[in-house]
């Protein structure tokens, strides 16, 4: 629900405000105004993430075989990297969800004091698949929250996702990267910002080089979308969300790597 309302600002502002209308992407005056209010005011509001961090995936690193979250890429582990993005942008109530090497992970990262961070642990004693671990999260959720995946390295603007999720009214908004092979990844089909499609690992006719990043914003009202048990994001709940035009798509051009392989973790530590 909007309302109107009368201001008075000086024309140096509103110089400012109006140099920002480009008709498309801001509308009018007074959608951009309404941007500048919603940036200063409404994206403190973002202050929860899950960092999902149950997967198997293994690497060996240093002669070791260890789960590719603990894997190191400048010195730093993949999970340390994808708290201190979080941190970066304000985000400082995180929720992991683990599953394999539990103990490792929570010896690592403690209670996110050294971080900067509050860290609560969900820990699974079976395989929820990603959907199921997000719903046992739903608990804690207070509001709109990221999730991230743990075991890749983005560098994404997670305010300007949110600015860009606000405004499209959607339940979800999923950050999108491109790739040259895109048979290995979550491929997307955008209707302007909606997203038309969702194809986990399309081995031919792939529609686009539009893969899913790992991060996404969420209202929790999206958990009403989610299966009551297992369940995968992939396959039980992006397909639901786009058929209900509740399903956006924002493209990040920022880095990022999804690791796998030993191949992978080399090519991460070359580029970050």
């Amino acid at each position: 629900m909007k309302e109107r309302i009368t201001i008075t600002i000086n024309d140096d502002l509103l110089r400012a405000i109006d140099s920002q209308v480009d008709g498309t992407t801001i509308k009018n005056r007074s959608h951009a105004i309404e941007l500048a209010l919603s940036k200063t005011i409404l994206n403190k509001r973002l202050t929860q993430a899950v960092i999902l961090a149950g997967g198997t995936y293994e690497v060996k690193q240093d002669g070791k075989t260890i789960p590719t979250l603990l894997a190191k890429v400048n010195g730093t582990t993949i999970i340390e990297h994808n708290i201190r993005l979080l941190k970066k942008h304000g985000i400082t109530d995180i929720i992991i969800s683990l599953y394999h090497r539990k103990d490792d992970i929570k010896k690592l990262l403690g209670d996110g004091t050294s971080y900067g961070v509050r860290i609560t642990y969900l820990e699974e004693d079976q395989p929820l698949g990603t959907a199921g671990a997000l719903l046992r999260a739903s608990e804690y959720i207070r509001g709109p929250f990221v999730v991230t995946n743990g075991d890749s390295l983005k560098d994404i603007d997670i305010r300007e996702v949110f600015d860009f999720h606000k405004h499209q009214g959607t339940l979800a908004t999923i950050a999108l990267s491109t790739a040259n092979d895109p048979s290995k990844y979550g491929v997307i089909v955008l209707n302007g910002t909606r997203v038309h499609s969702f194809i986990e690992k399309p081995q031919s006719n792939i529609p686009s080089n539009l893969i899913n990043a790992g991060l996404y914003i969420f209202d929790p009202e999206v958990f009403k979308e989610f299966p009551a048990d297992f369940g995968k994001l992939e396959t039980d709940v992006f397909p639901k969300l786009a058929q209900k035009d509740s399903f956006a798509g924002f493209v990040s051009y920022g880095k990022c790597n999804f690791i796998r392989s030993k191949e992978e973790l080399d090519k991460a530590i070359h580029d970050w």
